[in-house]
């Protein structure tokens, strides 16, 4: 039985907001950190609020913490040396394995999140502008009173026009193909695959393998807390409109080409139920954009190019283990809308997310290092993912197609990583744990 109450609303549940805050601080003092985290833990909503009152709210508030957080809140060694080593080592220390070089390489990430000087994490995702700035202000203002507390950067999110459906600034619709936690209340939609074990996110549950094991101590701080890949990645929109264009005589021709990299028509319609004109009705209905495999239905890829974004970080019936592999993904877009007839302005827009899993190993990083960089992927030999893998102008994107295959060869770089880090999720009865750290017992 799921502790709804326990566990923070992210994990569980998506919000309907349109806009938001990423802030990223840094606590000075172990009595500067708990202060904080003492009064922005009663902001922090549970599954259980969130659930009763969505429909109502206008702000969802999260809070997470860096290894290096969770020892600058006064966590004691034993404790500390009991989270996994990924965790402990963070995000920077194993760039080269995420495949974050070049470009991509953390001393050109911004906003501090290459330091170790990062401790935590402010989520705010908010119904509207208004709201976003008003508790902004509000934070703000306790910042400015608060001793020892610094905010190293801060990233405004903003929803990509039209508001019809989430969708990045590419265009491609999101949110279309997220895993069921078993005991979390939503059914999954046809082809979506069955619920779930919690432990696959949640600690202290048990997984698909069995009941739960080697769980940072003490149990107070794991229980109901999972970990947080954040990713902030930069979409060069001018740069793939124009490869669009480049690679693509006619806008029919343009969207078919830029479907084959995503694996799906830009309305979220997968190519493997219509391979050859897109079908928005399809794309949005959600319990037929997801029933589909490719073991069976599109074994070549002559719907789905093998080495597509949706096939590689969803292999579905070509994988082994998927079940132990699958991640929850949550956040949204930043940076202002490009006019489709505007060139590129150099402006930074993309996407800023957190990729929710109980092994960052097993999960999150095996899917970066295997999924997205491997150049053999489906034996496919010099490719790696079209949309986020680290393209470095030698790598190929091959389309089959008969008589003949289709291959591009040097591929652009269509994103590049701005920052990460790896965070620790704790549950409420967590927060209030961390928050009391130096009290008497």
């Amino acid at each position: 039985m799921l502790e709804f109450d326990d566990i923070q609303h992210i994990l569980l549940m998506r919000v309907p907001a349109l806009t938001g805050r990423y802030e990223f601080l840094s606590f000075r003092s172990a009595t500067g950190g708990r202060a904080w985290l003492s009064a922005i833990r009663e902001k922090v909503q549970s599954a259980a609020e969130v659930r009763v009152s969505v429909e109502k709210e206008k702000r969802w508030v999260t809070v997470a913490f860096t290894w290096n957080g969770l020892r600058a809140l006064g966590v004691d060694e034993a404790s500390l040396a009991s989270f996994p080593e990924e965790f402990r080592q963070g995000m920077v220390a194993r760039a080269e394995m995420l495949g974050d070089t070049g470009a991509n390489h953390p001393d050109n990430w911004v906003g501090g999140l290459a330091t170790p000087d990062l401790h935590a994490i402010a989520i705010l995702f908010a119904g509207d502008e208004a709201e976003r700035e008003r508790c902004v202000t509000e934070h703000n203002k306790f910042i400015a009173q608060c001793k020892d507390v610094e905010v190293l950067s801060s990233l405004d999110l903003a929803a990509v026009p039209p508001f019809i459906y989430a969708h990045d600034h590419f265009g491609y619709r999101d949110r279309l193909s997220q895993p069921v936690i078993e005991g979390g209340g939503e059914l999954p939609t046809p082809g979506s695959g069955a619920p779930l074990k919690p432990g696959e996110f949640i600690l202290g549950y048990p997984d698909e393998r069995g009941p739960p094991t080697n769980l940072p101590q003490p149990e107070i701080l794991s229980r109901n807390g999972s970990y947080m890949a954040h990713r902030r990645l930069q979409e060069h929109v001018g740069r793939f409109r124009d490869f669009l264009r480049q690679n693509a005589a006619t806008p029919e021709e343009q969207e078919l080409l830029a479907a084959k990299l995503m694996g799906r028509w830009r309305s979220g319609a997968p190519l493997v139920l219509s391979p050859d004109k897109d079908d928005p009705i399809l794309g949005a209905d959600p319990k037929r954009n997801n029933d589909f495999n490719y073991k069976e239905m599109d074994p070549q890829g002559y719907a789905v190019p093998l080495g597509s974004h949706a096939r590689r970080m969803n292999p579905r019936d070509t994988a082994a283990n998927m079940n132990r592999r699958r991640m929850i993904r949550r956040g949204a877009t930043y940076g202002p809308y490009l006019p489709e007839d505007a060139p590129e302005d150099g402006v930074e827009r993309g996407i800023a997310a957190f990729v929710i899993c109980a092994s960052l190993i097993r999960q999150f990083e095996f899917a970066q290092n295997v999924w997205a960089n491997d150049r053999n992927f489906h034996e496919l030999g010099n490719e790696r993912d079209p949309v986020i893998g680290n393209q470095d102008g030698t790598l190929e994107f091959k389309i089959p197609k008969r008589p003949i295959r289709k291959k591009i060869t040097g591929l652009p770089v269509f994103t590049t990583v701005r920052g990460g880090a790896y965070f620790f999720l704790p549950g409420i009865k967590a927060l209030r744990y961390l928050a009391t750290l130096g009290d008497v017992r």
